[in-house]
């Protein structure tokens, strides 16, 4: 499997953390959407990232479809999302919430970098947003008092929400406030003390 996108991106790492996890072996190729985009095109028109371009051609594009291939490779014993029922419904929601979160947060970054005149109303309702949805993470894991969401194993959500966490803290380092949010900084530390997480890392730089 080839698996194209740069590590800086939490969609992009969530994938390929999920893939070390289920001990999958593929080939990286760190592809930027805009640097890379012509040679991206040929295996995703939408020239965005993750693109999983599997062993018999195929391709997969969006870390949900993406992982949820990879749960059905893997099998129900081994999938990190729960089968099926209240637990699978409340693990995705969580992912779906962390998804959301890095989405509003490259929307910051992009208006920060690409726009000569931001607009406040835009980068105060995505900052308003981002806090929403800090707030309400916060309040789930902690009365969540396991190892990690939704028991003993790591899953899914668990590497989502781990993966936006770093990205905000390098891309916004002012917006993630560890003191406010104190379960998700615990939930953040567990996740980057893990091998799979310290082997699939790319700092995120961008210019002011």
């Amino acid at each position: 499997m080839i698996l194209i996108g740069q590590y800086d991106s939490p969609f992009v790492r969530r994938v390929a953390i999920a893939l070390r996890l289920y001990g999958m072996p593929f080939e990286h190729r760190p592809w930027s959407v805009f640097g890379d985009a012509d040679a991206l095109a040929a295996y995703n028109p939408l020239k965005r990232v993750p693109t999983l371009v599997l062993d018999d051609g195929d391709v997969l594009i969006d870390s949900a479809i993406i992982l949820d291939w990879l749960d059905e490779v893997a099998g129900p014993e081994r999938a990190l999302f729960p089968r099926s029922g209240v637990e699978r419904r409340r693990a995705l929601k969580i992912a779906a919430l962390a998804m959301g979160l890095g989405d509003k947060a490259v929307s910051l970054v992009y208006e920060r970098v690409m726009h000569q005149n931001s607009s406040q109303i835009w980068v105060e309702r995505c900052t308003s947003q981002v806090s929403g949805v800090l707030d309400a993470l916060e309040a789930d894991r902690a009365a969540r008092p396991g190892p990690w969401w939704f028991g003993e194993r790591i899953g899914h959500a668990d590497i989502a929400v781990g993966c936006v966490l770093r990205f905000i803290s390098e891309a916004h380092p002012a917006v993630f406030d560890r003191q406010r949010w104190p379960t998700l900084a615990a939930h953040s530390d567990a996740c980057e003390g893990l091998e799979p997480f310290q082997a699939i890392v790319q700092p995120f730089f961008v210019s002011a």
